[in-house]
């Protein structure tokens, strides 16, 4: 908590203001992501809990850091299992009543009454995906300018990395490595 509000008096760094708050301080109109906030601390979603009802945060130095410019976006994986639950027969079942039942049991009350909507996402389609093999491969080509270095990937080979690069667990994030496996260390040698 001292990272995100400040240390207390009398500790170490106490005349430093806090992660957070310095940062909305600093730009006070931001989106805040919280990847996979049911991991946080209970002490962080008392924290949050004070800025979506106060639409402030106070560091342990008395600033008060103004968060009503400030866009939260939370992600979570509760509930992930639920709506990945196959259909039986032709019909597709919505499972998000299952999912919402889980995301109850993970977040309590007074936190899930404070927050404006809930977005459920699907699945990358394979559209999307290559679209992301496409990004890596324009951002390694934009290095590989500087040392005037051109790079051609084959279709046959984004078709690759998009199926390495990608898992129905993890979405996209695998591709990073997959890339620097084989693309970027090949390319170094």
């Amino acid at each position: 908590m001292s990272r995100l509000i400040g240390a207390p008096p009398g500790y170490v760094g106490f005349d430093q203001g806090g992660l957070l708050t310095d940062a909305v301080i600093k730009h006070p109109h931001a989106v805040l992501l919280l990847d996979e906030i049911e991991k946080a601390h209970p002490d962080v979603f008392n924290l949050l809990l004070q800025v979506m009802d106060n639409g402030t945060l106070t560091d342990n130095n008395g600033r008060k850091a103004d968060f009503r410019n400030v866009v939260l976006v939370m992600t979570t994986n509760a509930g992930v299992r639920e709506t990945e639950r196959k259909s039986i027969g032709l019909i597709h079942q919505d499972n998000s009543t299952d999912a919402m039942g889980e995301i109850k049991k993970v977040f309590t009350p007074e936190f899930r009454n404070r927050l404006d909507n809930i977005i459920w996402f699907d699945h990358l389609s394979g559209e999307v995906i290559h679209q992301v093999v496409d990004k890596f491969i324009v951002e390694l080509q934009a290095q590989l300018d500087q040392k005037g270095v051109s790079l051609e990937v084959s279709q046959e080979a984004r078709d690759w990395l998009a199926e390495k690069g990608y898992d129905r667990a993890m979405g996209a994030r695998p591709m990073a490595r997959v890339i620097q496996d084989n693309l970027k260390k090949p390319l170094g040698q």
